[in-house]
């Protein structure tokens, strides 16, 4: 389904280094937030699949930061707590988290259940999807691109990139988000990476680079897939 961003919210370091690798080896970008204010930007600014959250940070309160993140997405989010109280599990639930895991945990089973409420939540369509009244197909599953029912063939790069934009049609995002769910980098310095993935895929595409029809540039900020969705 492309590239999914991972935030991971955790005050504990050695529980950020454990964690990391193990969702990176799972396939996902990684982004870290020591606390609720960082954790708060970094969701704002990213855009995130998936939120990892636990309750106790040193700035704000876990619940805190559930709600603001409610109050503005439904991005899924995965709480960690140290407490194993069902009272306390359920206020979790309560506040709109998709899952519940008591420290300690295994990283292992983490990354199992990252995957299993992605896979909820995101439910892609069988077969994949259509745009552009169908001159455009993107199978996520499949990972496989057609224009005019022509076979698209796409680096693994341009395919993240091109899903990326898909999830969200007429959707901004900016160079930033993009890094993070298609080179699975979170440093701005790889940004503009970005402008040559773009260039490629509007050539594969055959979008015209002076009059594109698919991927669409918004000066300043960033990209946007310029199609909409077909109906089901």
């Amino acid at each position: 389904m492309g590239l999914a961003t991972v935030l991971v919210v955790d005050d504990e370091r050695k529980i950020r280094e454990l964690v990391r690798p193990y969702l990176e080896r799972a396939g996902y970008a990684v982004l870290l937030a020591d606390c609720g204010a960082v954790a708060l930007a970094a969701a704002a600014r990213a855009q995130p699949d998936l939120v990892v959250l636990d309750l106790m940070l040193p700035d704000l309160a876990g619940e805190e930061v559930a709600r603001s993140l409610r109050a503005v997405s439904d991005v899924p989010i995965i709480m960690l707590t140290a407490k194993a109280g069902e009272e306390e599990r359920v206020a979790g639930l309560q506040l709109g988290a998709d899952d519940y895991l008591v420290k300690p945990f295994s990283p292992r089973e983490l990354a199992a259940r990252v995957e299993a409420v992605l896979r909820r939540t995101r439910s892609p369509r069988e077969g994949g999807q259509s745009y552009d009244g169908g001159r455009l197909r993107l199978d996520v599953e499949a990972r496989t691109v057609r224009v005019d029912e022509h076979p698209v063939p796409l680096t693994r790069s341009e395919f993240d990139l091109l899903a990326a934009l898909a999830s969200r049609p007429g959707r901004v995002f900016s160079r930033y988000e993009l890094v993070t769910r298609v080179q699975g980098y979170d440093h701005e310095a790889y940004e503009r990476t970005i402008d040559a993935h773009v260039k490629n895929l509007r050539r594969k595409l055959g979008d015209d680079p002076r009059a594109p029809r698919y991927v669409l540039t918004v000066t300043g900020v960033g990209y946007k897939l310029g199609v909409g969705e077909d109906a089901a």
